[in-house]
């Protein structure tokens, strides 16, 4: 059977679409959050395994639905040994550190703590890669899956590398950096019997980035016009001190809001801009989300938690997900009769390191 995807396809015709609605996902995330508690977080890991088995079946990708085949005691087990790798970082803080210091070695904390730094970022990049290859590895289309071969050993050590230079200049160069990680990370992931193949340049993505650097600028010139506006105006009056303190408190509050918006208005660029550049086989990948969407995405969830006191945090995962799907497109064609299950090894251990951290897969 070949298919040969819609371009621009809107609705029921796009290749890939979220049948999923939050009504039928109550009931999985009420007892998800009860069972949660009622076991002091142990549950978590299979609240994500029941989480993921549902959006997974919602998720239509041309002729047939996506099904997650992890389970909760692989990303338990996950769990534990990443309790393990970080069993140093907590001894040397807790314990080693103060005996040292006690002794007068400072020079050796320094020099521990500079290579305990250098580690935790090594092991980001090691998270993230795993993170992928490991819902790669879990994720099966026509009872076809993806994976990688390669431990991740090389994607930390050059993300490292990558991160290093970064800090060297400023971070100026991170959408160069950004670039060339996201085409190594998924070059070394395969679905089926094809490779992902990533070929993100970071043209296109300067102008937004260099425009988080210049927001500070922006907004001290911002506060030197508010400041001398309130000079004029509050000087000579009684109110005057409350009328500086309410400039400030808005001067500061803008700065909050004005970088963390500029730095979303990035992330969205680079996302679709990294999308379109990955294919495999003979299909490519498109993403449309703008900067407004991620934003309405964000203040929903924040809004969600609020309104429900914390319970709605159960539906960031399904909200998370359906937006993914929503704004995801796929082109091209698709042989299915030729895709053959994937030959590369399955990992046993799941994403602990990138649940540690706190980082998506993607």
């Amino acid at each position: 059977m070949n298919y040969q995807g819609p371009h621009g396809a809107a609705g029921d015709d796009r290749a890939v679409r979220f049948t999923g609605n939050w009504r039928e996902y109550l009931p999985i995330a009420a007892t998800n959050v009860l069972l949660i508690i009622v076991t002091l977080g142990i549950y978590r890991f299979w609240a994500s395994a029941r989480e993921r088995r549902y959006l997974w079946s919602r998720t239509h990708v041309i002729d047939d639905s996506l099904e997650w085949t992890g389970t909760g005691k692989e990303m338990f087990f996950g769990f534990l040994m990443v309790v393990a790798a970080l069993l140093p970082f907590y001894i040397a803080i807790q314990f080693l550190f103060p005996a040292l210091l006690t002794r007068g070695h400072e020079g050796a904390v320094l020099l521990i703590g500079f290579l305990l730094y250098v580690a935790f970022f090594w092991l980001t990049g090691f998270a993230r890669f795993r993170a992928l290859r490991y819902r790669l590895s879990r994720s099966w289309w026509h009872g076809i899956r993806g994976g990688s071969d390669d431990s991740g050993v090389d994607y930390a050590n050059q993300q490292l590398c990558y991160t290093a230079a970064c800090a060297f200049a400023a971070f100026i160069p991170f959408p160069w950096a950004q670039s060339k990680l996201w085409n190594l990370r998924w070059s070394k992931m395969s679905f089926g019997p094809h490779g992902f193949h990533a070929d993100l340049d970071s043209e296109g993505l300067w102008r937004r980035w260099l425009f988080i650097y210049a927001v500070p600028v922006i907004m001290l010139v911002v506060g030197g016009i508010l400041g001398g506006l309130g000079y004029a105006i509050f000087s000579d009056g009684s109110s005057g001190a409350v009328g500086f303190a309410a400039i400030f408190v808005g001067f500061f509050a803008l700065i909050y809001l004005a970088i963390p918006l500029a730095t979303l208005h990035w992330y969205a660029k680079f996302y679709r801009q990294a999308a379109a550049s990955l294919r495999v086989g003979d299909l490519e990948f498109g993403f449309d989300a703008r900067t407004r969407d991620w934003l309405k995405l964000f203040l929903g969830n924040i809004g969600l938690a609020v309104i429900t006191l914390g319970l709605g945090i159960a539906y960031w995962g399904y909200r998370n997900w359906s937006f993914l799907v929503r704004h995801v497109h796929l082109y091209g064609s698709v042989d299915l009769d030729s895709l053959t299950q994937s030959q590369t090894h399955a990992p046993r251990e799941s994403e602990g390191f990138a649940d540690a951290f706190d980082m998506g897969a993607i």
